[in-house]
């Protein structure tokens, strides 16, 4: 336990700092690929796989590894390339997303790196919509891409996506009781996954509110700091910020401590919404002051707990 939170001071440091670590890995090719070392548990030259009978083509098979079964996807078959070819020369990255084990199957390992998020850029703006990039950095010279693993996840295992019916009624008594012009019907949702983004905004006009979509922590502090400029209280608009953590320009840690240092929006709500999780997270989500944190994707616990901001917001006057 020592050793675990000794890890966990070391890298709750690079919180407010607006710095990740990248994994280094390659597929099919010789393009470079990274995943931020926080979703990685270990690495592993690839065991013996079982073949699962009538799995999707992405799926290589499962894995035993320390005491527990693990699917394994070939990520370069995900992302539309050609398999890997010799799995047993391979490794397996065991990463942990939205609270479930994952292996994933790539060609080499080669190094860990320490960036800024702000050398993490967005995908060029013509590589399309069906790109399975979420953003783009350099290393030594090298374009380094980083691929939108909830997307491939969504696509090989969709997550539910309807709210159950008790909290939608749950919603329609809470919105007829309480005066809606007292309280902001109005969600920032910041994520650079176009699938999370849509998630979370379908979760939230399921209960009856509106929202605004962002791609990343600076557009969202800029949007904040735009609002306070043209005379508008982002804290009157908004009942809260929905912010994903890892992302290009302004991690969401990042976003969260720039808006508690600023007088002007420290009262702002904000619930930390990733496939992050663990003990490394948590620390680090106490220390930049966030609200709330919820793993994703899981629309019935999401969906409560904007509804318990919202009725806590109708409880207080909002100030002027």
């Amino acid at each position: 336990m020592a050793g675990l939170m000794e890890s966990v001071n070391q890298r709750t440091q690079l919180v407010g700092q607006n710095r990740l670590e990248l994994l280094l890995f390659k597929l099919a090719s010789n393009q470079v690929y990274g995943i931020n070392v926080f979703k990685v548990k270990e690495v592993l030259q690839c065991p013996r796989l079982t073949v699962l009978p009538r799995s999707s083509s992405v799926v290589r098979g499962v894995a035993y590894i320390r005491g527990r079964t693990i699917s394994v996807l070939d990520l370069s078959i995900a992302t539309g390339h050609r398999p890997i070819a010799n799995v047993d020369d391979g490794f397996i990255i065991i990463t942990e997303y939205n609270d479930v084990t994952q292996g994933f199957l790539v060609s080499s390992v080669e190094r860990i790196v320490n960036m800024n998020w702000e050398a993490i850029h967005p995908p060029p703006k013509g590589s399309g919509k069906d790109n399975y990039l979420t953003a783009v950095t350099q290393v030594e010279n090298r374009l380094v891409e980083i691929l939108d693993v909830e997307r491939i996840l969504a696509e090989v295992s969709p997550p539910p996506r309807d709210l159950s019916a008790d909290i939608i009624q749950d919603s329609k008594t809470m919105q007829a009781e309480m005066h809606a012009e007292s309280v902001p019907q109005h969600v920032l949702i910041v994520d650079d996954s176009s699938v999370a983004r849509n998630q979370v905004r379908r979760c939230c006009e399921a209960v009856g509110l509106q929202t605004t979509l962002l791609n990343d922590g600076r557009q969202a502090h800029n949007h904040l700091l735009d609002m306070l400029e043209d005379g508008r209280d982002p804290y009157q608009h908004y009942s809260l910020i929905i912010s994903d953590i890892e992302m290009p320009e302004m991690d969401g840690y990042t976003l969260t401590a720039s808006i508690r240092a600023n007088p002007r929006l420290a009262g702002m709500h904000v619930l930390l919404h990733t496939s992050l999780s663990g003990v490394f997270n948590r620390a680090m989500v106490e220390k930049v002051g966030a609200n709330d944190f919820l793993a994703k994707f899981h629309p019935d616990e999401l969906a409560r707990r904007v509804l318990a901001q919202i009725s806590k917001r109708s409880q207080v006057a909002i100030p002027s």
